[in-house]
C-alpha cells in the first residue's frame, strides 16, 4: 500500500471523469437549481482558514431561507450561534466557499461553489428577517459552479429512512459531552434544559 501523492497517480486509479458527470456542471443557477434551493431547509457551508484547515458548518432554517438574487448570486442569512464565527472569519481572508444543499426525503443534493463576502447591508438583512429579528450579517455568494450530485451517498447511508433513526439515548446528552470536553466542574445541562434554551435563541 502506498500513499497517493500526485494527480497522475490518482487518475491512474480512477480514470478521467466523463459523460454527464462533466456535462452537468453549470456556471450559473438554472431553474432546477433555483427550485432545489427553494425547497431546501438545510445546507452545509464549507470554507478554508489561513491555516489551511477546512471547516464545514451546518446552516438551517425554513425551506428557501437562502435567497436567490439572480443566476449567479445567493444570500445566506447568518442566524445567532456561538459567536466563534469560524466560517465568516475564514471568508474575510479566503473568499472561496462550497455549499451542499439537502432536502429531507430527497437523495440527490445540490453542490454550489464560488466566492463570498460578508455584508451588513440593511436591505439585504431586512429581506431575511425572521421572528421579527434581523440577521447580524448575510453571506453574499457569487456562484461559479453548480451541479446536482447523484444520490448514491444518501442511498448507501439510508439517511432519510425511518429505520436509520437512532434513539437519542444511544449518545450521552449534549450537556454531558460538553461537560467532558470543557472539563467543567458544573452540573451537566440536561437535554430538556438545552432544548428550552435553544428555543429562545433561534433568531
Amino acid at each position: 500500500m502506498a500513499r497517493i501523492e500526485t494527480l497522475e497517480s490518482l487518475r491512474a486509479i480512477y480514470g478521467a471523469p466523463k459523460g454527464r458527470s462533466v456535462a452537468k456542471q453549470l456556471d450559473r443557477l438554472d431553474r432546477h437549481c433555483r427550485s432545489f434551493i427553494a425547497l431546501s431547509p438545510f445546507l452545509i457551508l464549507a470554507t478554508q482558514g489561513v491555516d489551511g484547515f477546512g471547516d464545514a458548518t451546518p446552516r438551517g432554517d425554513h425551506p428557501g431561507f437562502v435567497g436567490v438574487l439572480d443566476d449567479n448570486t445567493l444570500v445566506i442569512p447568518d442566524r445567532p450561534g456561538n459567536n466563534r464565527i469560524d466560517s465568516l472569519a475564514n471568508l474575510v481572508e479566503r473568499p472561496g466557499i462550497g455549499l451542499l444543499f439537502l432536502i429531507p426525503g430527497v437523495d440527490e443534493t445540490l453542490r454550489v461553489n464560488g466566492t463570498a463576502v460578508i455584508d451588513d447591508d440593511e436591505a439585504l438583512r431586512a429581506a431575511h428577517i425572521a421572528d421579527d429579528k434581523l440577521p447580524a450579517t448575510v453571506v453574499v455568494v457569487t456562484v461559479r459552479e453548480a451541479y446536482l450530485q447523484c444520490g448514491k451517498a444518501l442511498m448507501r447511508s439510508k439517511l432519510w429512512a425511518e429505520e436509520s433513526r437512532i434513539e437519542r439515548s444511544l449518545l450521552p446528552t449534549m450537556g454531558e459531552m460538553l461537560k467532558d470536553h470543557t472539563r467543567s466542574g458544573e452540573p451537566a445541562e440536561t437535554q430538556a434544559e438545552m432544548l428550552a434554551r435553544y428555543a429562545k435563541a433561534l433568531y
